[in-house]
C-alpha cells in the first residue's frame, strides 16, 4: 500500500463502517442508496442547523464523510427555516428522489440513528435543540453512546 493510500485508509475504514451501519438499519444491501440516503439527509440536517453547529456535527465525522456533509454548502442565510417535518422530508426527497413517499421517514430515522452510533451525545443534543419540535419528532428516541 502507497504510502498516500496510508493517510486516507482510516477515514475509508471508518466511513464504510457508516455505511455499513447505515445499510444494516434501513435494512437495505446496496451501499449506493445508503450512501445517497445519507448525503440528502445530511445535507438537509447541515441546512437546517447554524454554521456554527453544523461544523461542530461535522468535527466529529470521518474525513471522507466530512467532505460529502460540506460538498456544495452555501453557510449564507443559513440556518434555513424548515419548520415542518414535511418540509423536512420534501427536502430530503428532492436531494435524492429514489426513495419512495412510504420509505422516506423510515429512511431519515435510519440516518438518525446512524448518528446516534457515531456521535457523542452531548453534540446530538446541540443538534436537536436546533430543530423545531415537529422536526425533532422524525429522530427515534436517543438510545446511548
Amino acid at each position: 500500500m502507497s504510502a498516500l493510500r496510508n493517510l486516507f485508509e482510516p477515514s475509508i475504514t471508518k466511513s464504510e463502517g457508516w455505511i455499513r451501519d447505515m445499510m444494516e438499519e434501513a435494512g437495505w444491501s446496496d451501499p449506493r442508496r445508503a450512501y445517497s440516503t445519507m448525503r440528502a439527509v445530511l445535507h438537509t440536517l447541515r441546512d437546517r442547523l447554524t454554521p456554527h453547529e453544523a461544523a461542530d456535527l461535522a468535527s466529529n465525522m470521518p474525513m471522507l464523510l466530512r467532505g460529502l456533509y460540506y460538498e456544495g454548502w452555501h453557510p449564507e442565510n443559513r440556518p434555513r427555516k424548515y419548520r415542518h417535518r414535511e418540509d423536512f422530508l420534501d427536502h430530503v426527497a428532492s436531494l435524492y428522489a429514489r426513495n419512495r413517499d412510504e420509505e422516506l421517514e423510515p429512511s431519515v430515522a435510519a440516518v438518525f440513528r446512524v448518528l446516534e452510533r457515531h456521535i457523542p451525545a452531548g453534540e446530538l443534543e446541540k443538534v436537536r435543540a436546533q430543530l423545531p419540535k415537529d422536526i425533532r419528532s422524525l429522530w427515534p428516541q436517543a438510545t446511548a453512546v
